[in-house]
């Protein structure tokens, strides 16, 4: 039996820390960033992480 292929476009935006959490991107960040209010600016720099309801699907997705 092969093994299974980790999808590749999940390991790019998916990245397992070592407390297991899966850290993930924000959304809306990539332009036009000016119309946005500076206190949502700056809370989307902040780390996110993946809701536990899905990370069993992207974990199996990384490895």
């Amino acid at each position: 039996m092969p093994k299974m292929k980790s999808v590749k476009g999940a390991v790019k935006r998916f990245k397992i820390k070592k407390s297991g959490k899966i850290k993930r991107g924000t959304a809306f960040r990539s332009h036009i960033l000016s119309k946005v209010d500076g206190g949502h600016h700056r809370s989307m720099k902040s780390p996110k992480y993946v809701d536990g309801a899905d990370a069993k699907k992207i974990k199996e997705m990384i490895c």
